[in-house]
């Protein structure tokens, strides 16, 4: 949500670009892609498509300029719809490697192993498990989780951003953590690769 008395800097090129301005529609991009670049990154992991994804959050952006009531800045209302993309993004993927993996030879023998020993690789083990696990989540958990812990946004601007009450954002936080507990209770694997305590 923009700061009382804070100027935001994207206002003016949002108002220039939904006019039809083509110079006012490059600076608003040109601003807020980094931004959008590094959530998608960050949900999409190093093995997702990062580009294909900036470029249809930046997409969606332009087409939702309309919509923005000016309840939050222009960069964070850019970065909401960059989660909602890249999470649409990540289950399409998990569908096409599931439609794949179901074609493989069962026998995955012949599939080099990429984790090598050092905490750095165990660390990106660990963020692409948390990552599957939002996977699994339903839509509204998944996105209202990507807000919250991705964006570090607020209850307030996460109920704003999915235009559910408070409330609601409450359990489905509530709902999304105990579903990725279970899950994760239930396999000793994902259980010790995550450190969790059992």
């Amino acid at each position: 949500m923009a700061e009382v008395g804070h100027v935001d800097p994207l206002r003016a090129s949002l108002r220039g670009a939904v006019a039809g301005d083509a110079v006012a529609m490059r600076r608003l991009i040109d601003g807020v892609a980094p931004s959008v670049y590094r959530v998608a990154r960050t949900i999409l992991g190093p093995g997702g498509d990062v580009e294909d994804a900036t470029q249809e959050s930046l997409l969606a952006l332009v087409g939702a300029l309309g919509a923005y009531r000016g309840d939050c800045s222009v960069l964070h209302y850019a970065c909401r719809i960059a989660v909602w993309t890249a999470v649409r993004a990540r289950r399409r993927a998990a569908r096409r490697a599931e439609k794949l993996a179901a074609t493989l030879p069962t026998d995955r023998a012949w599939i080099p192993e990429t984790v090598e020993p050092g905490s750095s690789a165990l660390a990106a083990r660990r963020r692409e498990l948390l990552r599957g696990l939002l996977d699994e989540l339903p839509d509204v958990q998944a996105q209202t989780l990507a807000l919250r812990v991705v964006l570090g946004c607020s209850m307030i601007e996460v109920a704003e951003a999915t235009g559910a009450p408070v409330n609601t954002v409450r359990s489905r936080l509530r709902l999304a953590k105990e579903a990725l507990r279970k899950r994760i209770e239930n396999d000793p694997l994902l259980a010790e690769m995550l450190e969790v305590a059992g």
